[in-house]
């Protein structure tokens, strides 16, 4: 009666052996579950669509498709002999002892394919999850923008990835990187003060602080004036500056009102 959430797992169809993976897990769930007896065939178990795969296309749903998986077993054509061959191999792998490791990204992971399969589907998910996706998906989405604008800042400074370890920790590329993760990503101050190499993340967070209000017009929304935010003064981007903190404030406030 109480079962656990509905599994859903996005699977490479590249041909690479991950539809067989999936597949050759499910019709060999009745076995782990102790539904079938030693005696009784795979195909004895009545919910399973692997009897389907085992019978003649003539006498099978028309939303079953089998040529996907019998090629990702080596066999090449939908036929009598085609079709024994692999229930026989199916039959073979209920006696092997299962990969327990193996089994982990089908019974818990989101996605299983390649890492460019898993690249390209956390680039289309970016900025895209609602409520119920899980924590998990979360972080890993998280980190693959924090990748890309990496990316992207290293092409921009001209830089290696090594080049982090090797520059110091105040570093103004450093921390233009660091901040453009902090304002874009979900990622922590402790994971951003890793990635990049900042130091501890107590010292980071100092210097992160000064460097991004320093630089407060990097942030700007495309399309606003340095004005609109009280840090140029007009026509030419003249400067002014206020040592009276609340003369600054309503200054801004005026400059933003028009």
């Amino acid at each position: 009666m109480f079962s656990g959430r509905y599994k859903a797992l996005i699977v490479d169809g590249s041909g690479n052996g991950y539809v067989r993976t999936v597949c050759d897990y499910v019709h060999l769930n009745p076995v782990r579950a102790g539904l079938l007896r030693p005696e009784d065939r795979l195909v004895a178990y009545p919910w399973s669509s692997l009897i389907w795969y085992g019978a003649a296309r003539q006498y099978r749903p028309g939303w079953i498709r089998v040529d996907r998986l019998l090629g990702e077993h080596g066999i090449g054509e939908d036929t009598a002999a085609g079709r024994l061959e692999f229930e026989r191999r199916m039959e073979s792998r209920r006696a092997e002892e299962a990969d327990e490791e193996s089994l982990k990204a089908v019974r818990r992971g989101w996605c299983l394919g390649s890492e460019e399969f898993r690249r390209q589907l956390l680039e289309r998910m970016e900025g895209r999850l609602g409520e119920h996706h899980e924590g998990a998906l979360r972080v890993e989405t998280a980190q693959a923008k924090a990748e890309r604008i990496m990316g992207e800042e290293l092409h921009r400074l001209g830089w290696k990835e090594s080049d982090l370890s090797c520059r110091r920790k105040n570093d103004p590329g450093k921390l233009a990187l660091a901040a453009r993760l902090r304002r874009e990503t979900t990622l922590s101050l402790k994971s951003i003060t890793a990635r990049v190499g900042l130091g501890s993340s107590k010292s980071a967070n100092t210097k992160l602080h000064v460097w991004m209000r320093a630089n407060a017009q990097c942030a700007m929304p495309k399309g606003r004036s340095q004005s609109a935010v009280g840090w140029g003064g007009g026509e030419g981007n003249s400067r002014k500056t206020f040592k009276n903190p609340t003369r600054k404030k309503m200054h801004t406030m005026n400059q933003a009102l028009g």
